[in-house]
């Protein structure tokens, strides 16, 4: 119970962490000192199949994964410049992402665009493969989005789901 209060209460920090950066001054060190060391850093060449705005970024520039599952309902994706400043700072779990995730689409292309997900099931009888991000929909539905891969771990389907419904309050 503790643990769980220490990650809502980092999370619940997260709109002021925000707001002391500033997409082209912010330095690395900036976004390291206010939001601590990246789950994942993706290099500009890891990002260019990823298909949503911003998430290409110049030669040189790395991504820094900071993931806030499986309690939290945010992902952010922070791009950092070749000349060591942020250029862009996403939160990517939201409905118009989910609408870019497509049949057919590779597990490693989803990963880099939801960043991490809150968990992994594979189910051997059925060969396949979810996984589930926990976001809000606005303006404040806790949800549950699903990405159902093949045992290729290609994207076969995709679905969202009132968190209530897979989790209910009273287990």
């Amino acid at each position: 119970m503790g643990l769980l209060s220490v990650l809502l209460g980092l999370v619940g920090c997260d709109p002021q962490r925000i707001a002391e950066l500033e997409e082209g001054v912010s330095t690395e060190a900036d976004v390291r000192a206010r939001f601590g060391e990246p789950e994942k850093i993706w290099d500009a060449s890891d990002m260019v199949e990823t298909p949503f705005p911003g998430a290409t970024a110049a030669p040189g520039a790395r991504t820094f994964e900071y993931n806030r599952q499986p309690a939290g309902q945010v992902n952010y994706m922070i791009t950092i410049g070749a000349d060591g400043k942020m250029s862009a700072l996403r939160q990517v779990l939201n409905p118009q992402n989910f609408a870019r995730v497509l049949p057919g689409m590779r597990m490693e292309q989803v990963r880099k665009m939801l960043g991490k997900p809150m968990k992994v099931t594979t189910y051997a009888l059925k060969q396949e493969t979810h996984y589930d991000w926990r976001y809000l929909a606005p303006p404040t539905t806790p949800m549950v989005f699903a990405v159902v891969f093949d045992p290729d771990l290609r994207v076969l389907r995709t679905m969202s789901v009132e968190e209530e419904s897979v989790s209910p309050s009273g287990r």
